[in-house]
C-alpha cells in the first residue's frame, strides 16, 4: 500500500508549467510498443492524464488508485478501479502492459509491486515505470540538487502546500539505487530491463518485458 504520510502530489503537473510532463507520458508510451487495442492498466493512475492519452491513441486503459478523492477528481471516460498496488484487484494475465507515473517511491515494498505487475501483464507484455531521478552525471546531478532541494520547495509552497513540496526532495532518497530496481525487476521475472534518463536526468523511465 502506498505510505500513508507521502502526499499525493503531482509535481510535474504543477511545477512544470512547459508540460514536460506529457512529452514524458508520451515516451512512456512508445517504450511499450503497443498493439492497437491493447489493455493498459495506468497503477496510481490520479486524475488520469495517462489514461486519456491511451484512449486517444485507441487503447483500453483502466486506472487504479488507492485514492478515492483522485478517482473522484478523473477526467477520464476509461473503467476506474479503487485498489492496492500491492494487492492488485486485476486477474492473472489480463493485461497487455502496464504504466506507472510518479509513483514508486510512495510504495513501501517494490518487490511485492514488481511481483504483482509480473502476475497481471499477459507473456510478452510490457511495462513502463516512470518517475524521479537524480541524473548520473555528477555536475548536473549538483545543479539539479540545488534546484531540486532549495528552489522547488519555495515554488511549491507558493502554489500550493509547502509541506507537501518540502516532502517531495526527501521522497526521492525513497527509491533504492536504479541497478537495485532493475535486479528487483528481473528477479520478479521480466526481462529486457532498461533504465532511460530523461531531460538531463530529472526523470527515469524504467521499461521491461513479460518473457513468452
Amino acid at each position: 500500500m502506498f505510505d500513508t504520510i507521502a502526499p499525493r502530489y503531482d509535481f510535474v503537473n504543477r511545477l512544470m508549467t512547459f508540460r514536460l510532463d506529457v512529452r514524458w507520458r508520451r515516451l512512456t508510451q512508445e517504450a511499450l510498443r503497443l498493439k492497437p487495442d491493447s489493455v493498459v492498466l495506468d497503477l496510481a493512475c490520479g486524475t488520469g492524464d495517462f489514461c486519456v492519452e491511451l484512449e486517444d491513441m485507441g487503447h483500453k486503459p483502466i486506472g487504479v488508485d488507492l485514492s478515492y478523492g483522485m478517482l473522484a477528481a478523473a477526467r477520464t471516460a476509461s473503467p476506474l478501479v479503487h485498489g492496492d498496488l500491492l494487492d492488485l484487484p486485476v486477474a492473472t494475465g489480463s493485461v497487455d502492459a502496464a504504466v506507472c507515473g510518479f509513483a514508486l517511491r510512495n510504495l513501501v515494498d517494490l518487490d511485492v509491486f514488481f511481483a504483482e505487475l509480473a502476475r497481471v501483464v499477459e507473456p510478452g507484455g510490457r511495462i513502463a515505470l516512470l518517475d524521479v531521478s537524480e541524473p548520473d552525471n555528477a555536475v548536473v546531478r549538483f545543479g539539479h540538487g540545488v534546484y531540486f532541494n532549495r528552489v522547488v520547495p519555495i515554488i511549491g509552497g507558493l502554489l500550493s502546500d509547502r509541506t507537501a513540496y518540502g516532502y517531495l526532495p526527501r521522497s526521492v532518497s525513497y527509491l533504492p539505487e536504479p541497478e537495485v530496481m532493475t535486479a528487483k525487476l528481473t528477479a520478479a521475472g521480466f526481462d529486457e530491463v532498461a533504465r532511460r534518463q530523461l531531460t538531463g536526468g530529472i526523470s527515469q523511465l524504467i521499461t521491461a518485458t513479460r518473457p513468452g
